[in-house]
């Protein structure tokens, strides 16, 4: 049977947030301080990764793994700050439209956010070093976490993209508070990814021995079957969440991004759900 190993949870989650921060650095259109904020957070479950390895029992490889994508986040993250006087393309550009439109409406130009467009800016590859260091680690811990080798690592790795794309739509939209006016373009782009990766979760844990096995009673889950259906509500749920989420995005009001960001909280909790309690019963 297949182990839920927490140190490898963590470094599946961490490797698939700064997998989708990257999707979304790479558009040039949200400011730096999303970028800090998103290196910070997940070197950090990375780091914690780590740690717990230390407790509930090493795994090399993953360990290994799991302090280059520390070191890759802080990497990233120092270059980052240091090259922060560009800005990035998109900000200046709407900085600029909006005080040039301030300037024509009323006479009066505002004081604005300054950049230094000879300054080098911040290159988004730099994002992608991190979970690619990652999924080494990732593929070791699937290895170590039982049999089949292959469907462990497959659901260790789609996890990562699944709780990795969630997370992040949900942090992003609390970014349009920071930066108003940034388009909805990179929010729709995460709620879309979260949207194409639910089927393969739910496909990677119904793949035999999978959670059947548990609806129809052949693995015990100690709760007479009510984990088994739980999953089942919790991945039904996150579904409805995402689906209406891209439709509260589709209405033109500011509020539609608040709402979408609390349908979002409300997706993690139930992806959660899809991921821990599935891998938890098979394990």
């Amino acid at each position: 049977m297949i182990r839920l190993d927490a140190a490898t949870f963590l470094l599946q989650w961490a490797v698939g947030g700064l997998a989708f921060t990257w999707v979304t650095t790479r558009r040039r259109e949200v400011g730096l301080g999303y970028g800090w904020m998103m290196r910070g957070v997940f070197a950090a479950m990375a780091a914690g990764s780590v740690l717990v390895g230390r407790v509930v029992g090493p795994v090399p490889v993953r360990d290994a793994a799991a302090v280059g994508v520390v070191i890759a986040a802080a990497v990233a993250l120092v270059v980052s700050v240091q090259r922060r006087s560009a800005g990035v393309a998109g900000q200046r550009e709407l900085v600029e439209r909006r005080s040039a439109r301030v300037a024509a409406m009323t006479g009066i130009d505002r004081e604005e956010q300054r950049f230094d467009k000879n300054a080098a800016e911040f290159p988004p590859s730099l994002d992608l070093v991190a979970p690619l260091v990652g999924i080494v680690g990732l593929v070791a811990g699937g290895l170590d976490a039982g049999s089949p080798a292959w469907l462990s690592v497959l659901r260790v790795l789609v996890g990562a993209a699944f709780m990795g794309a969630v997370t992040d739509a949900m942090l992003l939209g609390h970014w349009y508070l920071v930066q108003p006016g940034l388009a909805r373009g990179p929010l729709l782009e995460l709620v879309r990814w979260t949207g194409w990766i639910w089927p393969a979760h739910v496909a990677v844990m119904l793949i035999p021995v999978g959670m059947v096995s548990v609806l129809n009673g052949t693995i015990d889950d100690d709760y007479g079957g009510v984990l088994g259906w739980m999953w089942v509500a919790c991945a039904a749920t996150t579904a409805v969440l995402v689906l209406v989420t891209r439709l509260a995005l589709k209405e033109r009001q500011y509020s539609a991004v608040m709402a979408a960001t609390g349908l979002l909280y409300l997706a993690i909790l139930t992806a959660f759900g899809q991921d821990l309690v599935a891998r938890a019963v098979l394990g």
